[in-house]
């Protein structure tokens, strides 16, 4: 997988793409990750990237030329899915994490500022991203979490498939709780049906838990799954355990 990072702040998202899982995934040459610095590629003397808007207000926009050359540059003039970080744009969820992860190579841009010249993304950008229904101070936190989401999916950067397979959104679920050593923490003991060493309860358990946890903190996820017949007996023995 490889993913090419334009951006005003590079040593911000290389240094947090060299750790952990992301590192590691690097080093061992299953991801390609490269960061692009946007003022390389200003003609501004200044290294000025940005001007005021046209119609006037608040802040500054940023220039279609740089952005245009560093793209040209990063991709060397090939066609890649090109993604801009944006609060007006989809929300990203762990679908489009998957779709992304399809593509095999993309591009992501992060912007500042009030924004970016509306000509460069009509002529340029695929796709508009968002994190969340909040607005950040530029898209390098946002294309980190996006570059991370996608690239763990990159078979071997995770030692098993059921690392990211098991865990919240990827199956539409929220994740079931986890425990570990010790048996009892602070008067309180682990599940003992995940110390029964019964396997098929102990991934009914986990398949219940999770089938709880989603109805009751996200009752969109919840409603928009395909409930098996299994599940609606799991959830009905749930129900009846949580009579008074």
């Amino acid at each position: 997988m490889r993913v090419d990072i334009l951006t005003l702040f590079p040593e911000m998202v290389e240094h947090a793409l060299a750790e952990s899982i992301m590192g590691r995934g690097r080093e061992a040459g299953l991801l390609d990750i490269r960061c692009h610095h946007i003022r390389d590629y200003t003609l501004d003397k200044h290294r000025k990237t940005d001007d005021y808007p046209y119609g006037g207000g608040q802040g500054m926009v940023m220039q279609c030329q740089p952005l245009a050359d560093c793209l040209k540059a990063a991709t060397e003039g090939e066609p890649v899915y090109t993604v801009l970080m944006s609060p007006r744009g989809a929300a990203f969820n762990q679908a489009k994490a998957r779709d992304l992860l399809s593509r095999g190579r993309v591009v992501f841009i992060c912007g500042h500022y009030e924004g970016i010249d509306q000509r460069f993304i009509d002529a340029c950008v695929d796709e508009e991203i968002s994190i969340g229904d909040y607005v950040l101070t530029g898209g390098e936190i946002a294309a980190i979490a996006i570059t991370d989401a996608v690239c763990r999916m990159v078979p071997g950067v995770l030692s098993e498939t059921a690392s990211f397979e098991d865990e919240s959104h990827f199956s539409g679920l929220l994740e079931y709780p986890q425990y570990t050593r010790p048996e009892v923490w602070e008067g309180v003991s682990v599940p003992q049906v995940l110390l029964s060493g019964h396997h098929a309860n102990v991934a009914a358990w986990r398949r219940a838990e999770a089938l709880r946890i989603t109805r009751a903190r996200r009752p969109d996820l919840f409603e928009a799954l395909e409930l098996s017949k299994a599940d609606l007996k799991l959830l009905a023995k749930l129900d009846e355990e949580e009579q008074p």
